[in-house]
């Protein structure tokens, strides 16, 4: 079996498989995307952190009046209107993520059978070099049941 093939009944069109393949591209997009939202949340945070230690420092240093400057002016403060980044972050994953999320996957599951990276891998059959050693179809050496372990070509 092989992608572009998997189905028993038919070959998946492959104009349909680039399109899912599109789809699933622009997903990863949103992820990374994600990612940096999290690393800004995660940032942001930990200069609040900081900005509470300095104020402490300030006031240990016979600085009061500017710990208590920071402290009141900056240590705790909305990054957005009203918002903390923990919010930010809720609220790209209600609106967007989850969405398009489910949206790539349903694509996947009503077009694909389910299965994932079906472009990816179908490339990776074009491009690999049958019975060459480190282009082997799937690892040899597979744990898992339904990992196809099969190098089909030999």
């Amino acid at each position: 079996m092989t992608y572009g093939q998997y189905r028993e009944d038919r070959a998946l069109d492959p104009a349909v498989t680039e399109a899912v393949g599109r789809a699933s591209e622009a997903l990863e997009y949103v992820e990374r995307a994600r990612g940096h939202l999290y690393s800004f949340h995660q940032l942001t945070g930990r200069a609040d952190i900081l900005f509470g230690e300095a104020a402490d420092l300030l006031r240990d240093a016979g600085e009061a009046a500017a710990g208590d400057a920071i402290e009141r002016d900056v240590v705790g403060r909305n990054v957005l209107d009203g918002r903390w980044t923990f919010q930010v972050v809720e609220e790209f994953d209600r609106l967007f993520h989850e969405p398009v999320t489910d949206a790539v996957r349903t694509l996947e599951r009503d077009l694909q059978d389910g299965e994932r990276h079906v472009f990816e891998a179908q490339m990776k059959e074009d491009r690999r070099t049958r019975g060459r050693s480190g282009h082997e179809h799937r690892p040899p050496d597979a744990h898992r049941p339904d990992v196809e372990t099969d190098d089909h070509d030999g």
